[in-house]
């Protein structure tokens, strides 16, 4: 089973759905708003003049979002509609980013040690494989010293959910349709896998990456989950058993 073609057909689909919602506030974007989360922001600080790599950037809010405050963003996404949606939004913006329509692993190939960020966030590492093959991009893409921004939803999550929490070799099916307030991603199924906090921090070390740091948030800034409820604006809680979820964790580690 081809999963880059299913994933990419189904992202495709969703890319063109998207770009019109209200979950993603293109017209607020265009108007100076930024896509980026406090998670990020506070994480990373000041880019301004850094080179920044974005992984599985969807159609570039976020990637556009730190070009507007400085840093020199190269954005990788598998979908061919993404990546177009994406260098139309940086014409009209007029701001710099270079998008590449690429899978992670086969850029990962091909791409240079040159990076002082690599950024990945919210729902990216569930399309992928082989987590320990992603670290080794990711170590791949960053200068010495250079460090990694990993803000992703909790597995802990997808096991309230009804998904596993351990990787399995074999992946899920996901037909749930899309996060946002849109209708019609039903019919665009896509393989997922899971990858607990344990696989991803250890993926990370045998790749060469020092973990610097590590935090777990027990909101999500997106409402993008049944069942959420809101504490303040831009925290969506989920209540299980009378105390609130993981939803998010966050990592940042170093190139030795």
């Amino acid at each position: 089973m081809d999963y880059l073609a299913i994933n990419k057909a189904a992202w495709d689909k969703r890319a063109a759905l998207h770009l019109d919602t209200e979950f993603y506030d293109v017209a607020g974007f265009m108007a100076g708003n930024s896509s980026l989360k406090s998670i990020e922001r506070e994480l990373m600080g000041d880019v301004s003049g850094k080179k920044l790599l974005h992984l599985q950037c969807h159609f570039g809010l976020d990637s556009l979002s730190w070009a507007r405050l400085g840093a020199e963003v190269t954005a990788v996404d598998l979908s061919s509609e993404a990546i177009k949606q994406a260098e139309q939004l940086a014409e009209k913006t007029g701001l710099q980013a270079e998008f590449i329509c690429q899978d992670v692993y086969g850029y990962g190939e091909q791409s240079q040690a040159i990076h002082d960020w690599v950024f990945a966030s919210y729902g990216a590492l569930c399309w992928l494989p082989d987590i320990e093959r992603w670290a080794q991009v990711v170590a791949a893409n960053l200068k010495p010293g250079g460090q990694l921004c990993l803000v992703e939803f909790h597995p802990v999550h997808d096991l309230l959910s009804g998904y596993g929490y351990f990787h399995r070799e074999q992946a899920d099916l996901d037909e749930e349709g899309s996060y946002t307030e849109v209708e019609g991603d039903e019919e665009s199924p896509m393989l997922t896998w899971g990858h607990p906090l344990s696989d991803v921090l250890n993926a990370l070390i045998k790749a060469g990456l020092s973990i610097e740091q590590v935090h777990e948030y027990d909101y999500s800034p997106y409402d993008c989950f049944e069942d959420l409820s809101q504490r303040a604006e831009g925290e969506f809680v989920y209540e299980h058993e009378h105390y609130n979820s993981p939803l998010v964790y966050s990592i940042v580690a170093r190139k030795n």
